[in-house]
């Protein structure tokens, strides 16, 4: 991929992309390309990369800025608290747990069924918490 596979929203659209602090974007890069197959639109400073049908910006930390006087990013001081994480849905959980743990994810357990759901979750290099669900349908008419 390059910059030009980059999408751009058209008049009054707007695209999301997830903007995440880590401490190393080579390290991270290289986990959401492993992991989740992300294709790499640039390199670093920062990270830019397609992941599904999402986008990532992986960029260090830093202190204000002109446009966030108050504001200092910093990876997450506390891998046990958050405030936000990644959630991706899945056709098939139990492929998805082995084919990512074998690519070196590291889920916190197995699958688990919640009855409307079975999810897992992993954390990336930085902490940073992933969910990972399938939905199941309501048996219920």
């Amino acid at each position: 991929m390059n910059q030009n596979d980059f999408p751009t929203p058209g008049e009054g659209g707007f695209v999301v992309t997830h903007f995440l602090v880590v401490s190393d974007q080579d390290r991270s890069r290289e986990f959401y390309q492993s992991v989740f197959d992300g294709k790499v639109v640039l390199e670093r400073d920062p990270v830019i990369m397609k992941v599904a049908n999402t986008w990532l910006i992986l960029n260090v930390g830093g202190g204000p800025t002109d446009d966030k006087p108050t504001v200092t990013l910093t990876t997450p001081s506390d891998p046990d608290r958050t405030s936000a994480f990644l959630n991706i849905r899945v056709a098939d959980i139990a492929k998805v747990y082995r084919d990512w743990s074998a690519r070196g994810a590291q889920f916190l357990t197995e699958p688990k069924d919640h009855g409307r759901e079975i999810r897992a979750y992993i954390r990336d290099p930085d902490g940073h918490l992933i969910e990972v669900g399938q939905s199941r349908r309501s048996t219920r008419s």
